[in-house]
């Protein structure tokens, strides 16, 4: 079709829309829904499908929470007499509860009370080493950087079970095993806190700041405890909640290292629990009621640490 055969057509088109008048607005409506109908079914199915799958993923974690709850709140008969996830006729969950807090004279409250000083003074002190190794990578310059943080990273791809031996036979020679400083020592560095701070510290914490600090004649310790932790404190809460998680899941270090029964952490004090089930069944009752009580901690630390757990990982990533 030439290009003056076009413009007649066009012509004659607009003067038919003069006599005859606009096309009424439903038509209007069912032109513009033909041409948007594509593209919105298309995200409504993206929408549909991510629901799904974030849906999938929830109930992936919460079941085994629900399960918990419920097994906590039977006794031994209904535990295996009952079906796994649906609650008794006689609900036993505060004598249970209460069996847990008060057996052996209390040496659940004993191993909660060490895991919370392994996890929180171990996280405290990774948190703040993280940092000040992560911001001193990023900010002074000297020979070896680069070296040295290759192999932190290198740190990281090692498992906790592969250093556990060496660690044991350390500590034998120090005179340490089968104490606090076992468990409480190796928690102390944490790799991935470094790298993240040290991501963090790049991003966020301004050169130009520093040296304005330093030509105000403030230390380097000062600047870095004023300027650099405040402004790297979404990236600490974030190192401090992997660690926190870490350290109070933590079963094989333990278990080398203790075998003092009053120095256990929950994780083993509830497997030493769960070995005499066989012999004696009412220790499943007190193994699901620990159990319960054990992910309670860890459940109000992500609940008050969320927000700046997901602001540290998104503007610790990003430069």
């Amino acid at each position: 079709m030439t290009p003056a055969a076009s413009t007649a057509e066009t012509a004659a088109a607009k003067a038919h829309e003069a006599d005859v008048g606009p096309p009424p607005q439903g038509a209007r409506a069912e032109q513009a829904r033909g041409t948007v109908v594509p593209g919105g079914r298309a995200r409504a199915a993206r929408t549909i499908i991510v629901t799904g799958v974030l849906t999938i993923v929830a109930l992936y974690f919460l079941v085994p929470v629900y399960w918990v709850i419920v097994a906590a709140s039977k006794t031994t008969d209904d535990l295996f007499g009952t079906h796994g996830f649906l609650f008794a006729e006689n609900i036993a969950l505060l004598s249970n509860l209460s069996q847990v807090l008060s057996y052996d004279g209390g040496v659940f409250l004993r191993w909660l009370g060490n895991s919370l000083l392994y996890a929180g003074v171990g996280s405290l002190i990774a948190t703040y080493l993280a940092a000040a190794a992560g911001y001193a990578l990023s900010k002074y310059m000297f020979r070896g950087r680069n070296l040295i943080f290759g192999l932190v990273l290198g740190g990281v791809l090692v498992p906790g079970t592969a250093t556990a031996l060496p660690l044991f036979l350390l500590f034998s020679q120090l005179g340490m095993v089968n104490t606090y400083w076992s468990v409480l020592i190796p928690s102390l560095v944490s790799p991935f806190g470094l790298f993240l701070c040290r991501i963090y510290a790049d991003a966020t914490v301004d050169t130009s700041l520093i040296e304005a600090a330093r030509l105000d004649g403030v230390g380097e310790i000062r600047i870095f405890h004023v300027l650099g932790l405040r402004i790297m404190t979404p990236a600490l809460v974030t190192v401090f909640l992997f660690q926190l998680v870490g350290i109070w899941n933590n079963y094989f270090l333990p278990l080398v290292m203790l075998t003092d029964e009053r120095l256990f952490p929950i994780t083993l004090g509830l497997n030493h629990w769960r070995s005499q089930t066989d012999r004696l069944p009412e220790f499943y009752e007190l193994t699901t009621g620990g159990v319960l009580l054990s992910i309670i901690p860890l459940a109000l630390a992500m609940i008050v640490l969320q927000r700046f757990w997901r602001g540290g990982l998104t503007e610790g990533a990003v430069k």
